[in-house]
């Protein structure tokens, strides 16, 4: 009923905004302990997301991994759920003063580099540990950056996101728009971030491996950017202890052929493999309860790899 259903958004909407001036009036070592507290009741009520994850743990690592570790790492990311949101919402009135300083940065010159080169970086990332923050820490740098997303459910919680976002110095791009918007905005010599990790109907994406399984990935990102020339970074920001720490991977950099299609393959699945590294040794936070590989190819599939 839509009745029901404008109500239940309503009081969603409603809360949100609660624990948004909540969080933001307590210090934030009590905010983060409630967060994670929180995270931590949520994984024993959601089985259903809980068995999931432990599932995806197994597609993706076999007996390389124990029960009693899954249960571990999926307990753990639970926690970090919580920990990291209680700094997104806090982003707005408190990072320059407090969460700046907590940001510590390994391989920056990698980053430097592509960005001198002025033909614009796809800054490569996923739902692993705090990206709202990794987008602030470089729009607090100087340098002018996007990010690519899609409109929530309710457009009240859009409006929530998106004013975050911009108060903040980051334009906020719609999957929805022209690719033409995004294309323009790598021609000026300026970064684009990308969740390039979830499994979609809803852009362009091809199957690639990811831990040994074909995967739904996206594919905007790559088109873009081979046709822009700009450059493909790998990057994220993970908790660190009580600290966070960006790390920033080599570019991505491939031999280039007559086949666009085979450079968009390539291109797609390095990037795939670069943000697996980064997961494989922060295993705790990244989304496991995803259904990364539900889509299946139904037929056979070009292999570029050769």
């Amino acid at each position: 009923m839509q009745w029901f259903k404008t109500t239940r958004r309503t009081l969603v909407y409603s809360f949100v905004l609660l624990v948004i001036g909540f969080f933001n009036v307590i210090p934030r070592k009590l905010a983060v302990f409630i967060a994670a507290a929180a995270g931590q009741i949520a994984y024993l009520l959601l089985a259903k997301d809980r068995i999931k994850a432990e599932r995806n743990l197994t597609y993706a690592y076999g007996d390389r991994l124990s029960p009693g570790q899954r249960r571990v790492i999926v307990r753990n990311l639970f926690a970090n759920f919580g920990r990291n949101a209680a700094d997104v919402v806090r982003l707005r009135r408190h990072y320059h003063n407090e969460i700046k300083s907590l940001v510590d940065v390994e391989g920056m010159p990698h980053f430097e580099r592509a960005y001198k080169r002025g033909k614009g970086v796809v800054a490569i990332t996923g739902h692993i540990g705090n990206f709202e923050l990794l987008a602030a820490f470089f729009v607090s740098l100087g340098y002018r950056a996007a990010a690519i997303g899609r409109e929530l459910y309710d457009k009240r919680l859009n409006r929530l996101l998106a004013g975050n976002r911009e108060a903040l110095g980051l334009v906020t791009i719609d999957t929805r728009d022209s690719p033409r918007k995004m294309f323009r905005f790598l021609k000026e010599g300026h970064v684009l971030g990308v969740l390039m990790d979830t499994d979609s109907f809803r852009v362009r994406s091809i199957f690639v491996p990811a831990f040994g399984r074909l995967s739904h990935t996206p594919v905007g990102q790559s088109i873009l950017g081979l046709r822009s020339g700009a450059a493909f970074v790998p990057l994220a920001c993970v908790r660190n202890g009580s600290r966070y720490k960006i790390v920033i991977k080599p570019e991505i950099i491939i031999e280039r052929s007559d086949d666009f299609e085979k450079d968009v393959y390539n291109i797609t699945r390095k990037c795939t493999e670069a943000l697996e590294d980064i997961i494989d040794d922060y295993k705790d936070q990244w989304i496991w309860v995803h259904n990364r590989w539900h889509n299946r190819p139904e037929k056979s599939i070009p292999d570029y790899r050769g």
